[in-house]
């Protein structure tokens, strides 16, 4: 199992629209994720807009793809992405560069 934790930037003027969607995630995108192996997924908001994502999957490369191949998450991208700072032209899941873990107590 591999442990991925991510940081993305939300937009100050867009932290309180961010977790209203968060708080109400489709359906049908929880389940593309469930189905594509993303297990023990949580997102952190600092009121800066620094965001934390940890996720747990087998394979975090094939859980990526998994998503890109669904409609639904295509979808949630488009809407998602003017939430974010510095995207540079990628998609929020595009961006989401995997930090190295340096420690972890078991």
């Amino acid at each position: 199992m591999q442990r991925v934790c991510f940081l993305l930037k939300v937009r100050k003027d867009r932290l309180t629209e961010y977790r209203e969607r968060h708080a109400a995630v489709w359906p049908e995108m929880l389940d593309a994720l469930s189905a594509g192996g993303w297990r023990n997924y949580s997102l952190f908001l600092r009121e800066d807009g620094l965001l934390v994502g940890y996720l747990e999957t087998d394979d975090f490369d094939a859980a990526r793809v998994a998503m890109e191949a669904t409609d639904v998450n295509a979808r949630w991208q488009a809407e998602m992405a003017d939430c974010f700072e510095a995207l540079d032209g990628q998609r929020p899941d595009e961006a989401m560069k995997p930090l190295p873990e340096v420690f972890h107590l078991a």
